[in-house]
């Protein structure tokens, strides 16, 4: 389960993306995760999703 905190997923995000994920839409798909709400949930928090870097930054 995706934390519903902004903070706390990015958190979880960045690890699972830097440890275990190729791609956000890799990640997306594996966890059954909407890419949109979390895109739009951490942009809340002024982060955006930098494919050269697989990281929210």
């Amino acid at each position: 389960m995706m934390p519903k905190d902004p903070v706390m997923l990015l958190s979880y995000v960045n690890l699972k993306l830097r440890d275990f994920y190729a791609t956000l839409d890799a990640l997306c798909e594996d966890l059954d995760a909407d890419r949109n709400e979390i895109v739009d949930k951490l942009a809340g928090i002024d982060y955006h999703y930098d494919e050269e870097k697989n990281q929210f930054v």
